[in-house]
């Protein structure tokens, strides 16, 4: 179960960028939901939902992961992009599809979000890499929970600018 969490049911293990993988889970979640017509509520609960219980994988499972890949930060770990992309995508999932911005803008901001966050992660500006020198998980994750918010505040901004 450790590995499943962790690696968020396999897609750390998929090739080349294996963080990418598992920032595009709440992107496709995200895009899925809308295309479907959820209520924002609903993708913001979900999204939530996502940063909590992937946050928590990201913290729990950190003895397992450090153990078996022999690195405190290993690659194929991805639960904790899967945090900081949901995380940055609440920035603009709040949004009425059609009524208040429309199905073009709505889908162009999910994947604004999407790469911002993987910019800021990659990056690891000011304090976002500092964060990652934090022992144990704490490190691990919060950087994405930075990258994440940073993201995510860059994106509410521009979504109150395209408001109809």
């Amino acid at each position: 179960m450790n590995k499943v969490l962790s690696t968020w049911f396999g897609l750390g293990f998929l090739p080349k960028a294996p963080g990418t993988w598992g920032s595009c889970f709440p992107l496709a979640v995200v895009l899925g939901c809308g295309h479907f017509g959820c209520n924002p509520l609903v993708i913001c609960t979900t999204l939530f939902l996502l940063l909590v219980v992937s946050s928590i994988a990201t913290m729990k499972t950190f003895d397992w992961y450090s153990t078996h890949f022999g690195t405190h930060d290993p690659s194929a770990v991805v639960s904790d992009e899967v945090a900081g992309q949901s995380l940055a995508l609440l920035g603009m999932a709040w949004l009425l599809p059609e009524s208040q911005v429309s199905i073009p803008t709505w889908i162009g901001l999910a994947v604004f979000s999407f790469m911002l966050f993987r910019v800021f992660d990659i990056w690891k500006c000011g304090p976002i890499g500092k964060v990652q020198q934090l022992q144990r998980g704490a490190g691990v994750l919060l950087d994405d929970i930075l990258a994440g918010a940073v993201a995510g505040l860059i994106t509410v901004v521009l979504s109150l600018l395209l408001i109809q």
